[in-house]
């Protein structure tokens, strides 16, 4: 059986939530995408997304296949606009069928995996910062802080079509599993160690762990958007 909990804050500093979510046990489609562009328009790449990839996985399109057709999408509408700045968002999802997970995301939104060894990040930002820590310029400490740490490097609708790098992992879909998506709202403010202490709750609802995460990342300071999902796979 899968059970899952689900929430999204606008956070303590911003005027509009530009996060949007979608989780659904019949599909198998978890999804986080973080907006970008002001003005709305960063809702509108976040939606645009979600409703891409609900279509597309619905269809039968497998996940990287249906983001890329998202990034389409997004850049489809954003041409009829008349701004100039681009809109764009991140997008980190996850599908689970029979026995098996398959995690694929665009830009710093993330998917973390948890079992009895602990919590892992499965996905690997597309960032500024995370470049510089692969590098070895920067211990991931550091990149916490750094001035630049919100910089993407690559996001739907923005970056060159030919150059976005949808990246995917696979792996068994085992019983106890969990799995937290989740956008840059909450890992802003909330260290994984933090997360992990949360998410091994398990005397807690998923619900009331992403309730617990989302308090969390207001006493932290609340920057950002903050959007959650925890989907656990009963033991």
């Amino acid at each position: 059986m899968i059970e899952f909990g689900h929430c999204t804050h606008v956070g303590l500093r911003r005027e509009h939530n530009e996060d949007t979510y979608y989780a659904d046990t019949d599909l198998g489609l978890w999804l986080v995408a973080d907006g970008m562009g002001g003005h709305e328009h960063g809702e509108v790449a976040s939606a645009l997304a979600r409703d891409t990839l609900v279509r597309e996985v619905g269809k039968g399109v497998n996940l990287v296949r249906a983001i890329q057709l998202a990034d389409t999408e997004i850049i489809r509408h954003s041409t009829r606009r008349s701004e100039v700045l681009p809109m764009g968002t991140t997008i980190a999802a996850l599908r689970l069928a029979d026995t098996a997970f398959e995690v694929a995301w665009v830009g710093d939104s993330r998917v973390y995996q948890w079992s009895a060894n602990g919590l892992k990040q499965v996905s690997q930002d597309h960032s500024y910062v995370q470049d510089l820590v692969d590098q070895g310029m920067l211990t991931s400490e550091q990149a916490r802080s750094h001035p630049h740490r919100n910089v993407v490097t690559q996001a739907l609708g923005v970056t060159d079509p030919q150059a976005l790098r949808v990246e995917s992992v696979r792996g068994e879909l085992k019983p106890g599993m969990q799995f937290l998506l989740c956008s840059d709202g909450l890992t802003e403010e909330v260290e994984d160690a933090d997360i992990a202490a949360i998410v091994g709750r398990l005397d807690l609802t998923p619900q009331e762990c992403v309730e617990h995460l989302i308090l969390a990342a207001l006493d932290g300071g609340g920057s950002d958007n903050i959007t959650a999902i925890l989907i656990r796979v009963s033991p």
